[in-house]
């Protein structure tokens, strides 16, 4: 992203011929071209190419890749006459994703979450966001001064996860909260679930408000038809983009996108996303952006067909398995799902006499296998756009048949249940204003009634129970230590065990 106030990254000469179509990765050749001339780096970074570099690291990565560790504010690739390979690069992913336009992230989609809040600080005080967000929707809070009006997503009845809202549930929001200046929802979630972004959209815009989608599991979703409709496509006025996930570019990396006809305003966004970057990007990260956005144009409409043929072939194995069954389209009509993303393979282990964590640590032991989540009843793998899917599906099948076998089946053991959760706690200050304050732990028996200065999410549902400025309740700290008692965890907290609670200190 060009900072404002810099001068625009320029072009090579032999970008500047023609103009970049989406077979093209002029980023990616900027820095090839510098790379190969053997430059004299009188610049950043210190290993000057590689000739600095520990022997490990080069063993590790590569001299090629040390080689094209490039600073920014360099001629012909990012400082020059515009459009600068760099100015090029996010305008192509911009149309690749049917964007107005694209901002390269080199702090991940958490980044874009942060930039997402500060720029909705712009317009106002308060708005109405998906409780289950990621943690950096609550760090943006807490560096707007945002104050939030929080939706509970659908809780799945069977398998106590959490899926995403309803377009009525977002317009009751709305409605209690007419001071918003926004609203922001998640789709799709870890396991799979994706929104009726389209109604979410009529709602906020209904409401005169953007609506914001932190899409950070959805970027290969605008390359296959037969994947939930992406939130761009869908009329989101902002998406974030966690691009490293499912469509390949290294990680750390993402895209932060405007929709086509954005109620939020570009300069706007852009502010904000030179505010949360760092002045030294990585060129290796935006390179990876540019090179798997042409992949994903190109080719990832076939991509992802493999993909998904070769995950679903692995559903129907798996829901072979005694004491195993996968989540799928048949959730789809659920509260909350309105769609779902067949390159999650999420894995329901009710069945087994083990729980989800127990086995996640089963399948490392046996075959080296590594989730991307284990939660109570529910394991995900996940799936890229071009990996050995076949290969990885095999590895999986198999680890998993020797769990169930190892494991054995559940002869009733595990009928504990996790009770619905109590009422969220009075937001008595705003996030930023409990985070900033002075704090003291205190007991959890002497918690209640005071104002938490941290969050306090169980698992499952993993949806979070406290949040910064919420006033703790008897109710809310008895759930959560009931649910520790049953097997599940806390997250957020200070004392994994909730003996004490970080609290916002009271005057003497």
């Amino acid at each position: 992203m060009v900072k404002r106030g810099r001068p625009h990254r320029g072009r090579t000469q032999a970008i500047a011929q023609h103009e970049p179509t989406q077979h093209d990765a002029p980023y990616l050749d900027a820095i090839r071209d510098y790379a190969a001339r053997n430059t004299a780096r009188l610049h950043i970074p210190g290993h000057k190419g590689g000739a600095g570099a520990d022997p490990g690291l080069v063993a590790v990565i590569g001299l090629a890749a040390l080689a094209h560790d490039i600073p920014g504010l360099t001629w012909g690739i990012d400082i020059g006459p515009s459009p600068t390979p760099f100015e090029q690069a996010q305008r192509l992913a911009a149309e690749a994703w049917g964007a107005a336009r694209a901002w390269f992230l080199v702090s991940g989609a958490s980044q874009g979450n942060l930039a997402a809040g500060i720029a909705l600080a712009h317009y106002g005080e308060e708005v109405v966001l998906q409780r289950n967000g990621h943690s950096s929707t609550i760090d943006s809070l807490v560096l707007s001064g945002l104050r939030p009006t929080f939706v509970a997503p659908e809780i799945d009845p069977e398998l106590g996860i959490a899926h995403v809202i309803t377009p009525q549930t977002l317009d009751r929001a709305l409605t209690e909260t007419p001071r918003a200046v926004g609203a922001w929802v998640v789709s799709p979630t870890y396991f799979g679930s994706a929104a009726d972004v389209r109604g979410l959209v009529e709602v906020a815009h209904a409401h005169n408000v953007p609506l914001i989608v932190d899409e950070a599991w959805g970027a290969h979703m605008a390359f296959h038809e037969d994947l939930p409709e992406h939130a761009l496509a869908a009329g989101a006025d902002l998406v974030i983009s966690s691009t490293h996930k499912i469509v390949g570019s290294l990680g750390q990396s993402a895209m932060l996108h405007l929709g086509k006809g954005s109620r939020l305003d570009a300069d706007v966004v852009d502010r904000t996303v030179t505010l949360t970057e760092t002045t030294s990007p990585n060129s290796l990260l935006f390179a990876s952006l540019d090179a798997q956005r042409r992949l994903a144009a190109t080719r990832g409409r076939e991509l992802i067909a493999e993909s998904a043929r070769v995950a679903n072939a692995a559903r129907e194995q798996i829901r072979a398995i005694p004491g195993l069954d996968v989540l799928d389209e048949r959730f789809i009509g659920r509260a909350g799902v309105f769609a779902y993303d067949p390159l999650r393979l999420a894995v329901d282990v009710r069945g087994l006499a083990v729980d989800g964590h127990q086995v996640a640590t089963m399948l490392r032991e046996i075959g080296d296998i590594h989730l991307e989540l284990a939660g109570e009843n529910v394991v995900v793998g996940v799936f890229g756009m071009g990996d050995p899917s076949a290969l990885l599906a095999e590895r999986f099948v198999a680890g998993l048949r020797s769990v169930a076998q190892r494991a054995g089946l559940d002869e009733g053991g595990k009928a504990a249940t996790f009770a619905p959760a109590p009422p969220w706690g009075e937001l008595v200050m705003t996030p930023r204003e409990a985070f900033l304050g002075e704090q003291e732990s205190v007991p959890a028996a002497a918690a209640v009634g005071r104002v938490a200065a941290e969050s306090l999410a169980t698992y499952p549902p993993g949806i979070p129970n406290v949040l910064p400025g919420e006033r703790l309740t008897a109710e809310t700290l008895e759930y959560i230590q009931r649910t520790l008692k049953l097997g599940g965890s806390v997250r957020g907290a200070s004392d994994r065990l909730l003996r004490t609670v970080r609290v916002v200190a009271e005057p003497d």
